[in-house]
């Protein structure tokens, strides 16, 4: 069951990873965005047939997505989604890697580096995990939402593409935790209405973030902090436990290169100021209220 959630896993992470290059091109093509206008925010996007094409696939790929959560535990369906960057990578540099940044081809080379650690770790191994505690889970998700808004008011020093997609992230990845609940059934699935608002919020902070940098920076970034932060959930929140011995070595290693990877991502320069900043000195979070997706 797991192994087969781990390869629903990886169907996602293609689908929703190419999905957000062709998003990024349609969106970066528009006119700024204004979060004052979130129904000519809405009808722009709607009105794009690229974009719809790529929304479309990255609404499949979630799909895909949920079913991987109901066959594994979340952290190893997360890890394995972080390969999903190299889908980025490939399309960002329209097929050949040499035509990224040195910064951008360390990262990529470290997600993948991540998913062959990973791909040790569970040989032989099995893993599972258990409905959390409900308070827990409350203030995990809260918090990741916290986070998110503070970094779009604030940016803390980093341009403005790289924070958009970092927010992003921290959405979206309160929306898999979500996700995560709402497939165990019950009393969970009032975390549906989590998952609505954070996908939301999330896919509309990722479009501002595609008109400021590149695919591979705005959606990159959202991807391996939408990944981290629900496997460190796993081990805190859904009482999953590492692997023995070296296995459990690898893991934690495979983890990390998620983080590092991340890092080497937000070095992305400041970009230049686009028409019509001014108006959207501002979160773009009211903008989100009529298109949910996951990351």
């Amino acid at each position: 069951m797991t192994a087969a959630g781990l390869v629903l896993a990886f169907v996602s992470a293609i689908a929703v990873n190419w999905a957000y290059s062709i998003e990024h091109d349609a969106a970066a093509s528009m006119p700024t965005f204004s979060w004052r206008r979130p129904k000519e925010f809405v009808a722009r996007l709607l009105a794009n047939r690229r974009w719809l094409l790529g929304f479309g696939t990255e609404s499949a790929g979630w799909l895909v997505y949920l079913a991987a959560l109901a066959l594994a535990p979340i952290s190893l369906v997360q890890a394995v989604a972080a390969s999903g960057i190299a889908v980025l990578a490939l399309a960002t540099a329209r097929g050949h890697l040499g035509r990224l940044a040195r910064h951008e081809q360390i990262a990529v080379a470290l997600a993948l580096a991540g998913l062959v650690l990973l791909s040790l770790s569970l040989t032989g191994a099995t893993q599972t995990d258990e409905r959390p505690d409900g308070v827990l889970i409350t203030i995990w998700l809260a918090g990741s939402v916290a986070a998110a808004v503070t970094l779009v008011a604030r940016r803390f020093g980093l341009a403005r593409g790289p924070a958009l997609g970092i927010a992003a992230g921290l959405l979206f990845s309160a929306g898999d935790v979500s996700a995560k609940l709402v497939v165990y059934g019950g009393i969970w699935l009032v975390a549906i209405l989590s998952l609505i608002v954070c996908y939301a919020l999330g896919t509309s902070v990722l479009q501002g973030a595609f008109q400021y940098s590149d695919a591979l920076t705005a959606a990159g970034l959202a991807t391996l902090v939408t990944n981290a932060l629900p496997i460190a959930a796993g081990f805190l929140v859904f009482g999953e436990h590492l692997p023995a011995g070296v296995r459990g070595g690898f893991q934690i290693a495979a983890f990390a290169t998620l983080v590092v990877s991340a890092a080497f991502l937000s070095r992305a320069p400041k970009a230049e100021a686009r028409p019509g900043d001014a108006e959207r000195e501002g979160p773009p979070l009211p903008e989100a209220a009529s298109i949910t997706s996951h990351p």
